[in-house]
C-alpha cells in the first residue's frame, strides 16, 4: 500500500503540516494552526495517529492542542498544567512524548506533566521537581525547561529527560523518583575543579537510538556524547566535528549507529552553521567518524541556526531526513542525507520538525 509522509512543524506563529507521497518529491503545506500560538513541539502518536502540539508563552499560558484528523481540525486544553498556588506559573509546553497510552509534557519552568486522557487534562509528575538538585537548576539562553523526553520502548518504567540548565535525569520506577545521569559530560562554564559535576550541565538535545540496548546520544552545550548504558556514563564523540556546540540530534529509525547532527559555530560566535555553509553531519559508526553532507544545501551566506527539536528522520527506506531553520526554511533529503532539497521557505521561526508516515 502506498504511503503518505506528514511533516509536522512547530513555529513561533503556530503549527504547520506538510504532506507528500512516499517519493518525498512533491509537498503541500497547511496551516498555520493553533491560533498562531508559539508552538514548540508537534508530535504524532503512531498508535492512534493523533497529532499533538505543545506551546504557549507568558501571555497565552501553556497548552496542548490535539488533532484527530491529521491536522485539519484542532482542540486545545491546558487543564492541570500548574504547579499550584504559590508556585511560579507554567508558561509554556516545550516537549511532548506519547508512551504506553499516556502523553508526557515537558514545561517551563522545568517540570514534567502526564495525561491519561489523550491530552484533555494533565497531572504533575512531582518526583522530578522533588529531586534535591532542583534549587540549583538554572535558566539557559532559552529559559529553564524540560525540552527532551525519552521514554524507553523496551521498559515502560524507564524515562529520561533533558533539562536546561540541569542535565539529564532518569527514572526507573514509572517516573516516581529520578537520578542525575551526567557522568562524563563537561560543564566548561564552571571552574576547572568542577568541570564534571553530578548535575548542572547544559544538555541541548537527548535522543535514544533504535534497538534493545539503552544507547543514548546527547548534544550538549559543551560537546557531543554517547552513552551505552542508559546515561550512567557518557563518552565524548565530538572528534571530527567542526564544533562541539549545536542543538539538534536525530537517530536513524533502524540503525543505532547512524546519527545526524547540525553543528553550529559556537556559543559566543553567532550560533550559525560554520563559515555560513550549511551541512548535516552523519556518523555510521556511533560517532567514531563523521561525514559532512552538503549536496543541495546553501554553501555561501547561509547564517542559519537549527534549534534543538528541528532535525528529524522518517521511517521509510531509505530514511528521509529533515531540518528547519530559524529563518523559516525547511530542507529535506529522501536518501539519508546524500542530497537535499528546499521544500518550504518564508515560514516563521521553526522550533520543531517531526514526521509521521500514514497509509495513503
Amino acid at each position: 500500500m502506498a504511503s503518505r509522509v506528514l511533516i509536522l512543524l512547530g513555529t513561533n506563529k503556530g503549527a504547520f503540516v506538510l504532506q507528500g507521497d512516499e517519493r518525498r518529491s512533491d509537498w503541500t503545506i497547511r496551516g498555520p494552526y493553533c491560533d498562531h500560538w508559539p508552538i514548540h513541539h508537534v508530535i504524532a502518536d503512531p498508535r492512534t495517529q493523533t497529532i499533538y502540539a505543545g506551546g504557549g508563552n507568558g501571555w497565552t499560558g501553556a497548552g496542548v492542542w490535539k488533532s484527530e484528523d491529521l491536522g485539519n481540525s484542532w482542540t486545545q486544553s491546558g487543564e492541570g498544567l500548574s504547579y499550584g498556588d504559590g508556585e511560579a506559573p507554567v508558561t509554556s509546553v516545550w516537549s511532548l512524548a506519547p508512551t504506553n497510552g499516556r502523553l508526557l509534557a515537558g514545561v517551563e519552568p522545568a517540570g514534567l506533566f502526564e495525561s491519561r486522557d489523550d491530552g484533555a487534562s494533565f497531572t504533575h509528575v512531582a518526583g522530578l521537581r522533588d529531586h534535591p538538585s532542583r534549587p540549583q537548576w538554572q535558566s539557559g539562553g532559552g529559559g529553564m525547561m524540560v525540552h527532551s523526553i525519552v521514554p524507553d520502548p523496551t521498559d515502560k518504567d524507564r524515562t529520561w529527560v533533558g533539562i536546561s540548565v540541569a542535565g539529564v535525569f532518569c527514572s526507573e520506577d514509572g517516573r516516581k523518583t529520578w537520578t542525575a545521569r551526567n557522568r562524563g559530560t563537561r560543564a566548561d562554564y564552571n571552574p576547572e575543579e568542577d568541570r564534571y559535576p553530578e548535575y548542572g550541565q547544559c544538555v541541548h538535545c537527548l535522543v535514544r537510538a533504535p534497538g534493545e540496548r539503552p544507547l543514548l546520544y546527547q548534544q550538549n552545550h559543551c560537546g557531543m556524547y554517547r552513552s551505552d548504558d542508559g546515561g550512567l556514563n557518557w563518552q565524548s564523540i565530538e572528534d571530527g566535528l567542526p564544533s562541539s556546540f549545536g542543538f539538534p540530534a536525530a537517530p536513524h529509525p533502524r540503525d543505532p549507529d547512524t546519527l545526524f547532527l547540525v553543528p553550529l559555530n559556537g556559543d559566543t560566535e553567532g550560533r550559525y552553521v560554520p563559515d555560513g555553509k550549511a551541512a548535516v553531519w552523519r556518523t555510521r559508526d556511533g560517532g567514531r567518524n563523521w561525514t559532512a553532507l552538503r549536496k543541495g544545501l546553501p554553501q555561501e551566506n547561509a547564517y542559519l541556526c537549527i534549534l534543538r527539536q528541528a532535525l528529524t528522520t522518517d521511517t521509510l527506506e531509505p530514511a528521509g531526513v529533515y531540518f528547519g531553520t530559524n529563518s523559516g526554511s525547511l530542507f529535506a533529503s529522501s536518501d539519508e542525507g546524500e542530497s537535499w532539497s528546499l521544500i518550504a521557505q518564508h515560514l516563521p521561526i521553526i522550533f520543531s520538525v517531526e514526521t509521521m508516515v500514514v497509509d495513503a
